[in-house]
């Protein structure tokens, strides 16, 4: 089914006047969420508090919706949500403004905003198969061990088209049996796909996955251990595939590859009830999917399409019904009354 005139006719007037305002989107102001009794105290420092849940966001003016949807979910459905601190990565010239907006929106929440320097990055970034993949702050996930204070010694990685409909503590609480970083795997899709036949020709790249049994896994959601992530200098390795790709072209798809051949083979397997990803469809359409077989404690819109696009144009999927309930956008009037 086409878009109708008018749905067509509203996206491009809400483009229009976002960019002539310059003004970022308003949120109702969510509810408060406290502790209950079970929830152990958090005295002293809320950064090295054993008590504390550790999770990081990137937050931008093109995702801020999901991102503020994402940050509901998870404080809704945690049994000790005044025992979570979120880290949100900007690069923003509007940062001030964001760190406004987020307080405004969640006036008890314990969050950080952290900068993230673009020239990081700059000219590491090769294009992909979707121009959202390019973006710097994409890669800023490389660099949480760097931006984030070192008394953070476990962070919770998220992406910022996801919902948490379960407690985010049973995820934090996972043993990563020594492993940098846990995820869930996928070991039935074909890892070679991920990677040009460059790379697979060439024994020096493709020697980096020998002796390995290597599955895909899904970069919008990692449990890392940041003090070993730093003692092993894994920053490092992964921009070093950055700068193999720049000059060789071994991969497609963003920030997702360099991950796999640093860790693919070395993850912690995480239940995969615990990103119910592609829910965004492929990277070139963005069609609607259903659910994986198996239980959901997350759903993650990964791919093109994005929930509150499709709802905004009145052509929503099935399942963007599910992510609606956690949508706070204050929606306003494109024509004054006056």
């Amino acid at each position: 089914m086409r878009p109708t005139f008018d749905s067509v006719l509203f996206i491009f007037l809400t483009i229009v006047t976002t960019a002539i305002s310059g003004e970022l989107p308003r949120f109702r102001e969510a509810p408060a969420f406290r502790n209950g009794r079970e929830c152990p105290k958090t005295t002293g420092s809320s950064l090295d508090n054993p008590s504390i849940i550790h999770i990081a966001m990137t937050l931008d003016s093109t995702y801020l919706r999901g991102s503020v949807a994402g940050v509901l979910s998870v404080l809704q459905h945690a049994t000790c949500p005044e025992n979570i601190v979120f880290h949100f990565i900007s690069t923003q010239r509007q940062r001030p403004e964001l760190q406004r907006i987020i307080t405004a929106t969640f006036p008890y929440l314990n969050f950080e905003v952290y900068h993230f320097d673009t020239n990081l990055v700059k000219g590491k970034i090769s294009y992909s198969v979707r121009q959202a993949l390019d973006q710097p702050l994409n890669y800023a996930r490389i660099y949480l061990a760097d931006l984030l204070p070192s008394t953070v010694s476990r962070i919770i990685y998220f992406d910022s088209d996801l919902i948490v409909v379960d407690d985010v503590a049973k995820l934090w609480n996972i043993n990563l049996r020594g492993h940098v970083l846990g995820a869930p795997e996928y070991c039935h899709a074909n890892f070679t796909n991920y990677f040009t036949s460059k790379f697979w020709s060439n024994p020096v790249f493709s020697g980096a996955v020998k002796g390995r049994k290597p599955c895909y896994f899904n970069t919008g959601v990692m449990v890392i251990d940041l003090r070993n992530w730093r003692e092993g200098k894994y920053t490092e390795k992964l921009v070093y595939w950055m700068r193999i790709q720049k000059k060789y072209r071994i991969y497609e798809l963003g920030s997702l590859p360099p991950f796999l051949l640093v860790f693919a083979g070395d993850v912690e397997g995480v239940e995969h009830r615990w990103n119910q990803h592609g829910l965004g469809g492929d990277n070139l359409e963005g069609l609607c999917r259903n659910l994986h077989p198996g239980p959901v404690s997350l759903l993650h819109w990964s791919g093109k399409g994005k929930p509150w696009l499709r709802i905004d144009s009145k052509k929503p999927c099935p399942l963007d019904s599910l992510w609606a309930p956690y949508d706070l956008f204050r929606h306003k009037s494109l024509i004054s009354d006056s």
